[in-house]
């Protein structure tokens, strides 16, 4: 956190340092476009082939097979999600929080696509629909589904409060993946990894930088919905936060379920679609 009083007193181009305009990272233009429209067209003759409800203040996991959607929807009141993403077959490819972010932004909606970690860095999901994406950015700079919190952890909970509270998200995630995957807990927890905050209204201070939360739009039938462009396991944990208007981690905010479905397209709706490969990069990183 930047200090209130500097320190160091500014140079004399202090205003001309800061008026340099910002340049974007990773301009998107050259990223695969996603067929969305061919997604669309999917969509509108698939039916549903499995569901799964992650309780309150717990997590569950269901698998997500390449060419179909996962929705995920409020049920019974305002609630936020973490979700991780695996590769069904090779765990060690997983949802890339970070890259995402830099790739689409600090949250993503329709259109944007959610990347695997390295050196695998391929799409794993698309997002084909968000029934909160009216919301955009908000006075405070609040947005919906972000990528940049790292789930509400046992450590930063000890840490803060000295306390051990065993139903932070990724608790809960490391349990539902050690129960999906038949694997211990402590080989389960090194595979949990930061998440996409599904239905989470956050934002940085505009004049500490500080990550902050705030009630959740999300209201009972709202809803967002992937594209699967691998074979996935989906692990999602109804965050202990609520819908995340006061606090985490703790048994006293009002909590709900939230509903995981799973939708197959009809058969040949998907003509020509292709799940994609791996990142082309031939890793020699310079000594091949």
């Amino acid at each position: 956190m930047k200090l209130a009083r500097p320190e160091t007193a500014p140079p004399a181009d202090a205003d001309r340092r800061k008026a340099i305009a910002p340049v974007i990272c990773y301009p998107p233009e050259t990223l695969p476009v996603p067929p969305m429209d061919l997604y669309r067209t999917a969509r509108a003759t698939a039916t549903m082939v499995a569901t799964v409800t992650a309780p309150a203040r717990e997590a569950a996991a269901i698998e997500v097979p390449a060419g179909s959607f996962l929705r995920i929807q409020s049920v019974d009141g305002p609630q936020v999600g973490d979700l991780n993403l695996f590769n069904l077959h090779d765990r060690t490819e997983r949802f890339f929080s970070g890259k995402t972010r830099a790739l689409h932004g600090t949250h993503v909606s329709t259109g944007d696509r959610l990347w695997s970690n390295l050196p695998f860095m391929r799409p794993m999901a698309t997002v084909t629909h968000d029934s909160l994406d009216w919301y955009g950015f908000d006075a405070f700079g609040g947005s919906v589904h972000d990528v940049i919190g790292t789930r509400c952890d046992p450590y930063t909970g000890r840490l803060l409060s000295g306390d051990d509270y065993h139903h932070c998200c990724h608790s809960n995630l490391t349990r539902a993946l050690s129960d999906a995957a038949q694997i211990p807990l402590a080989e389960a927890e090194m595979q949990v990894h930061d998440v996409l905050n599904v239905f989470m209204c956050t934002g940085f201070t505009r004049d500490t930088g500080q990550y902050f939360m705030k009630a959740s739009p999300v209201r009972p039938g709202d809803a967002i919905e992937f594209f699967a462009e691998i074979d996935l396991l989906a692990v999602l944990s109804a965050c202990p936060g609520g819908d995340c208007s006061a606090e985490h981690s703790s048994d006293t905010a009002a909590c709900h379920p939230l509903l995981m479905e799973v939708y197959t397209p009809a058969k040949g709706a998907l003509s020509g679609w292709q799940s994609p490969p791996v990142n082309a990069y031939d890793r020699s990183h310079g000594r091949g």
